[in-house]
């Protein structure tokens, strides 16, 4: 077994090798919690959580911490707006809702979104205006190192210095004289436009509950500080693998980067960043109008069916959302579930033994090695379907021994891809019992057309059965049924 992922500070696929035989330790940036969750972050969870369980089935016990940035100017900025005539246009939204209150909704939501689509709860999920201390001491150690300076204004801001580092740029092959400052940055007090800030000083207008007391003057930490201390904090100065979003890159983590390793930190062994979302190939936007929400995904299908359509694509790659997307996805899972449920009645009543007794819980080698290489979803969902395709035959064939292996290689890979673990509605056994009684009966009746050659009538069952959401499938024993899966 060969692990190997993509890394974006060496623009390379390399083998990994974590730092602690047997351990892993993960970081990936979390929300920041000023609106609800959009697509693209979930699809980043999505793509963590996938990577988090295949490391977990490989046997290494896995560390993940994912952050709550609670604290921003677009958070402050929001609950301001609330206190004014104008309410933002929402579900949800609170008419004078202090700063604290609006991330705390937002975050439920959030986590709401990560539940009801199967991403595992990370080990700890720290918000930052809880590790203010933290904070502290980096800047501190920056200073004191020569890489920060409190602003030349006197303002309360500290500024970290990118050309203190050399090595500033180094994540996305950047030259600072290439580099521009952030277009709404204010650049007074500053030694550089392209200068970040790592403390910002409490201004006029902004509520004192935003604020907390430091060497430098009450204030609020900058964004990019936030993740150096928290990782610190949890994982230690060096771990495996850092992740987040493509658009994270910069400047978020190349400043991460660049204050961490200055403090004398080496930081993050890895860099793994999953690619954007669009729409029709072009760029999701309010402005344009063409954005849609994971909750607006949830109206259109199941929890499952989101899920494998968010997680499908290899995660480094552009994810394309096409008006088509989400019928597509409830084909493919229509395709698994119907041969998982197929057999499983097939298998069940030719030995009654369960068909996952003696599964050791192994995927198949090509999904593995699929795996393996840089987490490559797209050929490892190839091989489940092929699997699939496997198992119907031989159901067909009544070879009862192959079918067994693929049913229990299918659902192990089901498995460790989680698909099994989103959101599900309650189960209601009574109504279970009186649907699985009729449709018995419609089938009854169906099998007795057919054996009078009464096709139509035949046809006519098929059909009702169809548009109540039964799908039936003949088979050499028989027919068979199950509920098609949005």
């Amino acid at each position: 077994m060969t692990l190997r992922f993509y890394d974006t500070a060496s623009a390379e696929v390399r083998d990994f090798v974590p730092l602690v035989p047997g351990k892993v330790s993960l970081y990936y940036c979390g929300a920041t919690v000023q609106g609800m969750p959009h697509v693209g972050h979930i699809r980043s969870a999505i793509a963590f959580d996938q990577l988090t369980r295949w490391l977990q089935y490989r046997g290494f016990r896995v560390t993940v911490v994912r952050n709550v940035t609670d604290i921003d100017d677009k958070i402050l900025a929001k609950s301001a707006a609330s206190f004014g005539p104008d309410l933002e246009d929402e579900p949800g939204a609170v008419r004078e809702e202090e700063w604290w209150a609006l991330a705390y909704r937002y975050e439920q939501e959030f986590l709401k979104a990560y539940d009801t689509l199967g991403v595992s709860r990370p080990t700890y999920e720290p918000r930052a205006t809880g590790h203010i201390p933290e904070m502290h001491t980096l800047i501190q150690q920056l200073i004191d190192r020569g890489h920060a300076y409190p602003a030349l204004d006197g303002s309360g801001d500290v500024y970290f210095d990118v050309r203190s580092w050399s090595k500033y740029g180094s994540l996305t092959r950047q030259k600072v004289d290439d580099m521009q400052g952030a277009p709404d940055a204010d650049p007074r007090g500053k030694k550089d436009p392209r200068d970040f800030a790592l403390w910002k000083g409490h201004k006029d207008g902004e509520p004192t509950t935003a604020s907390w007391a430091s060497p430098w003057g009450a204030g609020r930490p900058g964004w990019h500080l936030e993740c150096s201390a928290m990782v610190t904090k949890y994982l230690g100065t060096e771990f495996d693998i850092h992740g987040g979003g493509l658009d994270l890159r910069f400047p978020h983590h190349e400043n991460e980067m660049a204050q961490s390793q200055a403090a004398g930190h080496p930081f993050a062994n890895f860099w793994m960043h999953n690619g954007m979302v669009t729409y029709a190939g072009e760029k999701m936007s309010k402005s344009v109008g063409n954005t849609v929400s994971p909750a607006e995904m949830l109206e259109l299908a199941s929890p499952r069916v989101v899920r494998y359509y968010l997680g499908q694509a290899q995660y480094r790659s552009v994810l394309d959302y096409q008006p088509t997307s989400l019928q597509e996805a409830a084909a493919a899972m229509e395709r698994i579930d119907g041969f998982l449920s197929r057999a499983g009645k097939a298998l069940a009543g030719a030995d009654g033994a369960g068909l996952a007794s003696g599964s050791d819980g192994r995927v198949p080698d090509a999904f593995a090695a699929a795996m393996d290489d840089d987490l490559n979803v797209p050929q490892a969902l190839a091989v489940l379907h092929d699997t699939v395709r496997a198992g119907n035959t031989a159901l067909t064939a009544g070879e009862l021994d192959d079918a067994r292996q693929a049913w229990v290689s299918a659902a192990n890979m089901v498995g460790v891809l989680g698909l099994n673990d989103t959101a599900a509605p309650a189960v209601d056994e009574q109504s279970n019992t009186a649907l699985e009684v009729l449709v018995e009966a419609q089938l009854a009746a169906r099998a007795q057309a057919r054996a009078g050659k009464d096709w139509a009538a035949s046809d006519a069952i098929r059909n009702t059965l169809a548009a109540a959401g039964v799908v039936v499938e003949d088979g050499a024993d028989g027919a068979s049924w199950s509920l098609k899966r949005n």
